[in-house]
């Protein structure tokens, strides 16, 4: 008589690699802390300038990027990070809910009707340069976090994520208000960054990161049971999303 097989999920990190990946992740914080510090300086100046409320928004974007990362540095700052972390998802949230409410003021506003912006090369060059930053930057935080299992740390990385789609809007916007004064194009695309903003910031306050959760030691995997291969919840899929 053969006895069934189980299979057991991986286990998580040692307290080693927990070390090393807590390290990695404030480095990361802290990276992201210093280029939107920058980068706000830069917009809300260029902005101001071209009478461009898309720049403007987008450096204050950057001021939520960095509130949003210090709640995980603050996090990462003690001890035991995993019991400050509701707190630091929290922040997280509220930083979606703030940067989703502003775009949407501003967005409707300028349908409505305001100043047109004025054509801006440091905006344009900007935005550009965010384009190559924020991915690289969103990405290797959230595989950190997942495999260290922090629910803020790839909460965090989404909303880096998420200005990285902000700052292809900005470009677009401004590249076709220059070329064709289509002032339109920008406020219109900013209103599907806040829907977005609004479905990151739920899942955050609710603590929805399933797939930052590591897998539990020896779980064993019965069929029918709920979840993925990986120990996702149902919906998930964190095999496909690390592979990406």
């Amino acid at each position: 008589m053969s006895l069934p097989v189980i299979q057991l999920a991986p286990a998580g990190p040692t307290p080693a690699r927990r070390a090393v990946l807590a390290r990695r992740v404030r480095w990361f914080v802290a990276a992201t802390i210093t280029y939107n510090v920058i980068e706000a300086v830069v917009a809300i100046t260029a902005g101001t300038i071209a009478s461009s409320t898309a720049l403007i928004g987008f450096g204050l974007d950057s001021i939520i990027e960095v509130a949003s990362a210090a709640a995980v540095a603050w996090q990462f700052a003690g001890r035991d990070p995993e019991a400050r972390e509701k707190v630091a998802l929290r922040i997280i949230a509220v930083s979606f809910f703030a940067l989703a409410a502003y775009v949407t003021v501003e967005s409707t506003q300028a349908l409505i009707g305001g100043t047109e912006a004025d054509h801006s090369s440091i905006g344009l060059a900007l935005a550009a340069l965010s384009l190559l930053v924020m991915p690289v930057l969103s990405y290797a935080q959230r595989r950190a976090g997942r495999e260290l299992g922090s629910r803020s740390a790839v909460a965090d990385s989404k909303q880096t994520l998420l200005c990285t789609y902000l700052s292809a809007v900005v470009l677009v916007g401004l590249a076709v208000n220059s070329l064709f004064g289509w002032s339109w194009a920008d406020p219109i695309a900013a209103l599907v960054i806040a829907v977005v903003a609004v479905k990151e910031g739920r899942e955050a306050w609710r603590g929805d990161t399933c797939c930052a959760v590591p897998v539990p030691l020896a779980a064993p995997q019965r069929t029918g049971a709920p979840g993925d291969a990986c120990g996702c919840q149902p919906g998930c899929s964190c095999c496909a999303a690390d592979s990406k």
